[in-house]
């Protein structure tokens, strides 16, 4: 699928995994939309790789069919990254055994609405968008990369939230893929295992953590690059044959209990 001259909407592009495949897809000629809640840094970035920022939560579906529509003024619009996304870590009973403190039921339906649904929704929308696209001549019309996490197959304790969100977005790829065939809309999703992005923060004490962490991994014994990730997502939107499929980012790492 050619990349160049059409556009793309990555939302969560502001910072992390999305920045970079912004920032990827800006070098293979893709004017992008940065969508995201982070409007200062949002900005900066669409500006320094010639894209457009649109402030975007991805549960409020005027604001997702703004960029949409946005990267549409840019030129066709044939991509479509999830990458925006929370994490929340608690377990499901309080230590005290009380009602009271088992896990906050509205912090769970947060991270299943933000995550799980949020993805849907871009999907639903920019696949609606690609569906008026001339066909190559494959007949493709546009591909989706949806951002899951290895959390999905090895959660571990006091991940059940974002396990589940993480858990529900692999398993939508297939049915969705199996939707979009009929208009010619291909859509894979990356389970990333530890990537090295600003949740881990900056300075001495993170480094230290991320270290560690790294020990954890299979091979190579590190944190995965924010470009790797990229590199792969660019890959799935651009190769025409894969369709369907969830990937593991992760250098061989199985996550343990905790």
């Amino acid at each position: 699928m050619e990349l160049k001259h059409t556009s793309a909407v990555v939302t969560g592009g502001a910072s992390g995994l999305g920045e970079a495949t912004a920032r990827a897809l800006s070098a293979r000629g893709v004017k992008v939309v940065l969508a995201d809640l982070n409007q200062e840094r949002g900005s900066a970035i669409a500006k320094e790789i010639g894209g457009v920022y649109a402030h975007c939560d991805v549960t409020n579906t005027e604001q997702v069919i703004a960029a949409i529509e946005a990267a549409k003024e840019l030129g066709p619009l044939w991509s479509a990254v999830n990458c925006a996304g929370i994490g929340w870590a608690t377990r499901t009973v309080g230590k005290d055994g009380e009602y009271s403190s088992a896990h906050d039921l509205e912090l769970y339906r947060k991270v299943i609405e933000i995550n799980l649904i949020g993805t849907f929704n871009v999907c639903r929308l920019a696949a609606t968008a690609m569906s008026h696209n001339t066909p190559d001549v494959d007949g493709l019309r546009g591909a989706i990369v949806n951002t899951a996490s290895v959390a999905a197959e090895d959660g571990q304790i006091g991940q059940v939230a974002y396990s589940s969100s993480k858990g529900g977005i692999v398993g939508l790829t297939l049915p969705l893929a199996r939707d979009l065939a009929a208009i010619g809309v291909r859509a894979n999703c990356i389970l990333p295992g530890l990537i090295d992005t600003p949740i881990y923060g900056t300075g001495a004490a993170s480094d230290e953590f991320k270290a560690r962490l790294g020990a954890g991994v299979l091979f190579p014994k590190r944190l995965g690059y924010s470009e790797e990730f990229a590199s792969l997502c660019v890959e799935l939107l651009s190769n025409s044959y894969m369709n369907a499929e969830s990937i593991r980012i992760d250098a061989g790492i199985r996550m343990q209990p905790k």
